[in-house]
């Protein structure tokens, strides 16, 4: 199983990717970084792939999830419900392609801010 590290100026977190076409094109790109677009207890920023949405694409997630969102070219980090969200359970705007969870407390996102800088690298 591939592991990425997830970094911002305060952390760095670990998450696993399944074995999905996603995760095998967001390995491949690494390392890749933006800056992050806070929504709700959502972190997403744009990276520079076009991947189509997957048949197991899917709007209810869970905390901890990683997901990319065709609609936005954007890698998403879910923690907490988001403005659509229907009970505490994160809800993606639109379907999303599922493809890694992290591995400690997703809830530590909470202290990203909007603008801030977050880097994905291979767990080395």
């Amino acid at each position: 199983m591939k592991k990425i590290i997830i970094k911002t100026a305060d952390m760095s977190i670990e998450a696993e990717l399944k074995d999905t076409p996603t995760a095998e094109m967001i390995f491949k790109s690494l390392p890749l970084d933006g800056n992050a677009n806070v929504w709700g207890d959502e972190i997403y920023f744009e990276i520079p792939l076009d991947l189509e949405l997957e048949p197991e694409a899917q709007e209810e997630v869970e905390i901890g999830d990683l997901a990319y969102w065709p609609s936005g070219n954007a890698f998403c980090i879910f923690f907490g419900p988001t403005p659509v969200s229907k009970d505490e359970r994160p809800r993606a705007y639109s379907p999303v392609n599922v493809f890694g969870k992290i591995t400690e407390d997703a809830i530590l996102f909470k202290n990203v801010s909007q603008g801030e800088k977050i880097q994905v690298t291979a767990y080395q």
